[in-house]
């Protein structure tokens, strides 16, 4: 797997985020100025007091109740302000990750079909929520550490050559010491963490899809092969964190540590030895070792953010690779008057293909004028929701043309299409809100009056007045306490309520009982009056009204006609018609 990530652009998109916050950003780098010069100036007056009173033994009341209350105040100072700094940091990354994971879910609502074809719920459900958290410590701690380490670090220097010049310039050595150390974790932990997070979506998506297949899971046993599966990926998160702990134990703390301990042990001896020449004063020797404290840690704190810091960086790659996927939609060139008002359809030797390699619908030719049903049967496989697919412009397709009101398919507005075309899908997918909710979408320009107009029309206010709460009643995530029948009678109220002109139907009646089928075939019958209607049919005994039947095999129109005119012609309709009916012809 490819883990190679360009840093300084992930970083400059990341500062492009804190942009429209400019205000905030400048007032939280001014308290970190002055939380860090009131911190800073605390040893130089420690070192005054030392020096000027202690030494020479004169305490005059007045100079030092002053100098007292001025260490006081800085100290007072450097807490509260340090306190409002960070509360302002936490306020810029709080909008920052709101309004990025706005932007990733607008990106993804708009994403094409074959997006999600390709990649795990899990995955995107990942991106979404673990990587922008781990985005959000980078501005809420790694940034204001990194910079408040970088003032601290120069203000340090500063008092340093007021202290003595030549100790000063001959600390400067250790940067790129420190430099050398973060540049070698950093080598490393960008792999590491990388590994961490893909195996992250990975448990994210095996939980995900065994979610949602418990039901099968447990009817067929799986319990044993999908735990083991899910031990594995977890063992090797757990491992891959482990050569980031091991990392962080070795590089991060125990080495600036030495370095500390080593760096006032030697000024200590200096300090000794220049004592048997001239005279050295304590106060500078104090000053001087706090100082050199106070240099070690800003680099500790730094480090210490190394580890969020590379998190940060690989999850923002994460997140911007779902930003940056630009999925093909088909051509827009709009015409001032592209709308649709008798969804008259014509496929004109229209060839398809999800990869660009094999085609799954080959020179297909139909048309479907307004009032006229065309069902489309075949085995599964055979190209029937490819058709709805492009239709629907959930892809595009390769060669030929589509026309609907005598206007190509790629010419008319995404929304005029959604609007006039109604698709009833076989696993009909409710929200959570209420049933009315469900029928209107929540779309407010729909009146309630409307909502069971469409309910009554289908049929589904016999089980929906039934409801504790009627129309109010709550509906759980997926529909899950209302039967096939109920939730595909409330997709169909939902259909009706926008009045659509085209009406396209996946085996709508696939999955209802035949008792519930009696009742929406009659929906179904009075839903088609007067609208040009494609229905894809796993029960051949339900399209046999239709104007026109297409046999699919393999992507081609291998028989077309209506039910008598098919079963006339004693080919692949009628074979699958005697099957399904239990009329098989004996075989000469």
């Amino acid at each position: 797997m490819n883990h190679d990530i360009n840093e300084k652009a992930v970083l400059r998109r990341l500062l492009g985020f804190v942009k429209p916050f400019k205000k905030q950003v400048l007032v939280a780098f001014l308290l970190l100025l002055v939380t860090t010069g009131a911190k800073l100036g605390g040893p130089y007056l420690v070192k005054i007091f030392i020096d000027d009173y202690v030494a020479v033994g004169n305490y005059p009341v007045q100079e030092v109740v002053l100098l007292f209350g001025v260490y006081l105040l800085l100290h007072t100072t450097g807490i509260i302000v340090d306190y409002l700094q960070a509360f302002e940091f936490q306020k810029i990354a709080l909008k920052v990750i709101q309004r990025l994971r706005i932007d990733v879910f607008r990106h993804v609502m708009h994403l094409r079909l074959g997006y999600f074809d390709r990649t795990p719920a899990g995955v995107l459900v990942s991106r979404i929520t673990n990587d922008t958290e781990a985005i959000k410590e980078l501005y809420i701690g790694v940034l204001s550490t990194f910079v408040q380490s970088g003032v601290q670090l120069i203000g340090t220097y500063l008092f340093l050559y007021l202290l003595e010049p030549r100790l000063a310039t001959i600390a400067l050595v250790l940067l790129p010491l420190f430099y050398f150390i973060i540049w070698i974790y950093r080598r490393y932990s960008t792999k590491y963490y990388a590994e961490v997070r893909d195996l992250l979506s990975k448990i994210n998506g095996q939980l995900n899809e065994s979610i949602n297949g418990m039901a099968i899971i447990q009817q067929f046993r799986q319990e044993k092969r999908l735990m083991a599966e899910f031990e594995e990926t977890n063992i090797a998160h757990q491992n891959g964190r482990y050569k980031n702990l091991k990392l962080d134990s070795w590089l991060l703390r125990p080495i600036i540590e030495l370095m500390l301990a080593l760096t006032i042990a030697s000024l200590i001896t200096y300090f000794g030895v220049l004592s048997f020449s001239q005279t050295v004063q304590v106060g500078v020797v104090y000053a001087f070792i706090s100082y050199m404290e106070r240099i070690f840690q800003p680099v500790q704190q730094i480090m210490q953010r190394l580890s969020e810091f590379q998190q940060a960086v690989v999850s923002a790659d994460r997140v911007f690779k779902v930003l940056d996927t630009d999925e093909p939609e088909p051509a827009k060139t709009i015409a001032g008057d592209a709308d649709i008002t008798e969804g008259h359809i014509v496929f004109d030797n229209v060839r398809f293909s999800y990869d660009g390699e094999k085609e799954v619908l080959k020179g297909i030719s139909f048309e479907a004028k307004k009032g006229q049903t065309v069902a489309l049967v075949g085995q599964t496989g055979s190209g029937k929701s490819s058709i709805i697919n492009i239709l629907m412009r959930f892809y595009s397709y390769q060669s030929g043309r589509i026309l609907i009101d005598g206007q190509p398919l790629e010419q008319l507005p995404e929304d005029e299409l959604r609007r006039h075309v109604g698709l009833v899908l076989q696993d009909s997918f409710l929200f959570t809100g209420s049933v009315a909710d469900n029928i209107r979408l929540f779309d407010p320009s729909i009146p309630f009056q409307k909502v069971e107009e469409a309910a009554r029309f289908v049929q589904a206010d016999g089980f929906i007045n039934q409801l504790d709460e009627q129309y109010d009643s709550p509906v759980a995530e997926r529909g899950a306490t209302f039967s096939a029948g109920e939730r595909q009678l409330v997709s169909f109220a939902r259909t009706m309520a926008r009045d659509p002109k085209v009406l396209i139907l996946d085996e709508a009646t696939s999955s209802i009982d035949t008792e519930t089928e009696e009742k929406v075939q009659v929906a179904l019958k009075r839903m088609r009056q007067g609208r040009t209607t494609i229905a894809i049919a796993h029960r051949l005994s339900t399209i046999q009204d239709a104007d026109l039947i297409l046999v699919l095999h393999q992507g081609e129109v291998v028989e077309q006609g209506n039910h008598q005119t098919l079963i006339e012609k004693n080919g692949l309709y009628k074979k699958m018609y005697e099957l399904q009916s239990g009329h098989v012809s004996p075989v000469s």
